[in-house]
């Protein structure tokens, strides 16, 4: 069982940056490959980004390609989202999330979920 915590959201405004992290309560974290969705009301969880195991591969979402910088610290099981340039669009609450498997942009690749951090972007 992998427990997931995340951190960091709050409100910012527009234009403004966060970066949330999520702890992660496993010895086998490098085993894992790391993911960060989002869920706004009334819509579907969708994609953000993910990375691999050993954080050299990263996978972004086209919406926030070139403002938001996935990373993970192995040594202290952690993985980060740097998010820059907020915009209203980004307003949600955002989960990271675990698979032990092959993983895709698809919620259903991941395993284990932590219990989101909300960002709200302000005009």
């Amino acid at each position: 069982q992998v427990q997931l915590v995340e951190s960091g959201g709050g409100l910012v405004q527009a234009g403004g940056s966060l970066r949330l992290s999520c702890a992660a309560s496993t010895r086998t974290f490098s085993m894992y490959t790391m993911g960060w969705f989002r869920q706004a009301p009334g819509k579907e969880r969708e994609f953000v980004a993910r990375v691999s195991r050993s954080g050299g591969i990263t996978y972004y979402a086209d919406p926030v390609k070139g403002r938001f910088t996935i990373s993970r610290d192995n040594a202290r099981n952690t993985v980060y989202l740097q998010m820059n340039s907020l915009g209203l669009g980004d307003t949600a609450v955002y989960h990271c999330a675990a698979a032990g498997g092959v993983a895709t942009s698809s919620p259903q690749s991941y395993e284990y979920w932590g219990q989101g951090t909300q960002v709200t972007v302000s005009s």
